[in-house]
């Protein structure tokens, strides 16, 4: 039996890597990530032509992660002392970032992940004091005892969930946003977030290879389905618009780049989006 190219969720962080390490090599590159070439691999670069996306597709996740750089480095600056990456793939954030030598930047992801990543990071340091937990994130005892200890020992931790929520259920996204609710000390949330009509475009190409990692959270409410569990958002950006005003979209779709979103009511409209969220609990 053939392996299939994309063997679970984990292995869309490579192909993430893969783009990250494209924008890295360009003269022109709006970040630099020089470890994302090896992080990425063969695989990495493998499912990246299989999807033959480079160039149409590409600007989403270059426009994802300026987004995210932009929204952890304003709370830092703010007076976060904690970052929480649950489900951190193979970012390298705490590597090519400018961060506080204080600043605690705490990873979760699954073992076989963690245990890679340290692998090719062995000589890399990172900027900050990084600690890796090794867990499956649907094991809620677990995730909890870990919330648990974290907010005991900080006063200000901002979440981030980068690629994360369109694979879990609904059911899984209102759990995780309900456990991380109740802190008072979990203030902020960076995340992104799709509209049922985007999911059903990109899926059409997508689901061929993605059979092990399926897209299953875009809710018809948008980002209101996060206020029952206690987060409203306070930013949210579009990455078609963000990557037009950096000339990374084709020339024709910069047209619909400047249609606004409707975030709490998405619709039929086709729109993916860098979320900030805020505690209601602040």
């Amino acid at each position: 039996m053939t392996e299939p190219l994309v063997r679970d969720v984990s292995d869309t962080a490579r192909w993430v890597a893969w783009y990250r390490a494209h924008e890295t090599e360009r003269p022109d590159a709006l970040f630099r990530d020089p470890y994302a070439k090896t992080l990425a691999g063969e695989r990495g670069a493998r499912i990246a032509a299989a999807m033959q996306t480079r160039g149409r597709n590409e600007w989403v996740f270059t426009a994802r992660t300026l987004l995210f750089d932009r929204m952890i480095s304003d709370a830092i600056h703010a007076g976060a002392d904690t970052i929480l990456n649950l489900a951190a793939g193979l970012d390298a954030r705490p590597y090519r970032l400018n961060l506080p030598p204080d600043l605690r930047w705490i990873e979760v992801d699954y073992p076989h992940m963690i245990d890679f990543k340290e692998q090719h990071l062995a000589d890399a340091q990172p900027h900050c004091q990084l600690e890796r937990v090794r867990m499956d994130l649907e094991n809620v005892s677990e995730r909890n005892a870990l919330f648990d200890r974290i907010a005991r020992s900080s006063n200000y931790t901002m979440i981030v969930t980068e690629g994360l929520l369109p694979y879990f259920t609904p059911a899984a996204v209102d759990s995780l946003a309900r456990d991380l609710g109740k802190y008072e000390s979990f203030r902020l949330w960076v995340t992104d977030l799709m509209s049922p009509r985007i999911v059903q475009m990109i899926g059409k190409s997508y689901n061929k290879h993605l059979t092990s990692a399926q897209f299953k959270f875009a809710p018809a409410n948008g980002v209101a389905f996060f206020e029952p569990a206690g987060w409203h958002a306070k930013e949210v950006v579009s990455f078609m618009k963000t990557a037009a005003e950096l000339k990374r979209v084709p020339l024709m779709m910069r047209f619909f780049a400047r249609i606004p979103i409707n975030a709490t009511k998405p619709g039929r409209q086709p729109w993916s989006a860098a979320v900030l969220l805020e505690s209601t609990k602040g």
